[in-house]
C-alpha cells in the first residue's frame, strides 16, 4: 500500500465541502461560471480593505537587506505587541506581546496549541456542528474529539457539556461566529462553561482549556458583538486568522493569544513556540506579518455581506426553508426535508452547490456560503423552488 492505511481512512473520510467545490470546478467548466451557483465553499470575495493593499505597496517599496529572513519562531515582537493592544481591547484583559504568537492562519494556530497542550488519549471537545477539520487536527497530536451537540437554536448545551467531561477532557474547543450556523455564544453562556471547566480542572487535578477559534469575530449581523472569552475564565485561548476579517485566506497569517493569567503561562507559550518550529511552520511569513502590524484598525466591509444575507434569506423563505438567522460569519444552515446528501443531489439538478450538514456532523442540513455576488444569489432562486418542490413529493 503507497499511503498509510490513516490517511486514506482520512480521504474517505475527506470534507463534503472540498468534494462539492471540486464538484463545482467540473460543472463550470461544462456549463460556463454563470451558469453555476456555486456555495459550497467559504472562501471570501469581498477584496480586502484598501489600506492593506497601500501597506503593502509601501512594505515591498522599502525592502531592506533582512527583511525576508528569519525572525523568532513567535514572530516579530512588534507586530505581536500591535496585536496585544488589540486584543487587550477585544478580551476585556490586559495582553502584552509575551501573550502572543503569530502563525500560519488560524489552521495552524490549532494545530500549535494542540501539539503543545496533548497527550496521547486526552480528550478535546468540539461542539456540533463543526468545522470538519477539526478531527484531524486534533488527531495529529494524538488526541481524541467528543463531540457534544448545541441546543435546537445552536447554542451552548451546558447541561450536555458537563455530562461530556470527564478527566480526559484536555479542551473544549469553541467557533463563534459558528461556521456553519453563524450562531455566536452568549457572554453568560460562556461565563457559565468558564465556571464549570474551573471546577471540573480543580476536581480532575488538572488544567481543562477553553479554546476559541475566532477568524469571523469582525463579520456580525444586526448589531450582535462576540462576546470576550478572555472573561470566562483564565485558561482561556484565543486562535484567529486574517482570513476572513481582511479577506487574505490566501495569505496564511494568524495568531495565538494565551490569557496572560494562566496559571503555567510561560510553559505553554514555550510549549507552543516550540511546536510552531517544529511542526514545520517555523515561523508566520514575514511579509505579512509587517503588513498587518498597520491594519489592526481596519476590517472588510461586512455589509456586503449583510446585504446578501438579506436576499438570501428571502430566497429560502420564498421556497420554503426553515433556518436560524446567522448572527455572524458568512453561511446560512437551513434543514431539509430530505436526506442531506439527497437534497444536494437535487440542487445539482439546478446547478446549485451546496454542502450537506453531515460534513459539519449534523444530517438534515446543508450549508450556504454567501462570499458570492449578490447576482448569484437571485439567480439561483428559482432553482431552490424546484429542488424543495422535488423533495416534498
Amino acid at each position: 500500500m503507497a499511503i498509510a492505511k490513516k490517511m486514506r481512512s482520512f480521504a474517505e473520510k475527506s470534507s463534503w465541502i472540498r468534494k462539492m467545490f471540486e464538484e463545482g470546478a467540473k460543472m463550470k467548466a461544462e456549463f460556463g461560471d454563470e451558469n453555476v451557483f456555486d456555495f459550497s465553499i467559504g472562501n471570501p470575495d469581498v477584496p480586502p480593505p484598501e489600506k492593506f493593499s497601500t501597506v503593502l505597496q509601501e512594505l515591498v517599496s522599502n525592502d531592506k537587506p533582512g527583511s525576508h529572513g528569519y525572525m523568532p519562531n513567535g514572530g516579530y515582537p512588534y507586530v505581536r505587541e500591535a496585536l496585544a493592544d488589540r486584543l487587550s481591547r477585544d478580551q476585556e484583559v490586559s495582553l502584552d506581546q509575551g501573550d502572543v504568537l503569530m502563525t500560519c492562519g488560524a489552521a495552524g494556530a490549532l494545530n500549535v496549541t494542540f501539539k503543545a497542550l496533548l497527550d496521547p488519549g486526552d480528550e478535546v471537545i468540539v461542539l456540533c456542528p463543526f468545522f470538519v477539520d477539526y478531527h484531524f487536527y486534533v488527531d495529529n497530536h494524538g488526541g481524541v474529539v467528543k463531540v457534544v451537540p448545541t441546543d435546537a437554536h445552536f447554542n451552548l448545551d451546558l447541561q450536555a457539556l458537563e455530562e461530556a467531561i470527564t478527566d480526559k477532557t484536555k479542551a473544549v474547543l469553541i467557533n463563534s461566529p459558528n461556521n456553519p450556523t453563524g450562531q455566536i455564544y452568549s457572554a453568560e453562556a460562556l461565563a457559565s462553561l468558564g465556571k464549570m471547566l474551573d471546577a471540573a480542572s480543580d476536581k480532575f487535578c488538572t488544567s481543562i482549556y477553553l479554546i476559541s477559534d475566532e477568524p469571523y469575530r469582525n463579520i456580525v449581523y444586526d448589531n450582535h458583538e462576540v462576546p470576550a472569552l478572555m472573561t470566562a475564565t483564565t485558561n482561556s485561548i484565543v486562535v484567529s486568522s486574517y482570513s476572513k476579517e481582511l479577506s487574505l485566506p490566501g495569505e496564511r497569517i494568524g495568531y495565538i493569544a494565551v490569557h496572560p493569567d494562566m496559571a503555567e503561562k510561560q510553559d505553554v507559550l514555550n510549549a507552543m513556540t516550540l511546536a510552531n518550529r517544529i511542526l514545520g511552520f517555523i515561523n508566520a511569513p514575514a511579509l505579512m506579518q509587517r503588513a498587518v502590524a498597520q491594519l489592526q484598525d481596519v476590517s472588510v466591509d461586512s455589509s456586503i455581506y449583510a446585504a446578501r444575507l438579506e436576499v438570501f434569506c428571502k430566497v429560502l423563505d420564498d421556497a420554503g426553508f426553515e433556518y436560524e438567522r446567522p448572527k455572524g460569519a458568512f453561511y446560512l444552515f437551513p434543514k431539509v426535508p430530505i436526506d442531506d446528501v439527497e437534497f444536494c443531489s437535487l440542487l445539482q439538478d439546478e446547478k446549485i452547490l451546496a454542502v450537506p450538514g453531515r460534513g459539519f456532523g449534523m444530517p438534515g442540513y446543508i450549508r450556504l456560503a454567501f462570499c458570492v455576488d449578490e447576482e448569484i444569489i437571485k439567480k439561483a432562486a428559482e432553482g431552490f423552488k424546484r429542488a424543495m418542490a422535488a423533495a416534498k413529493k
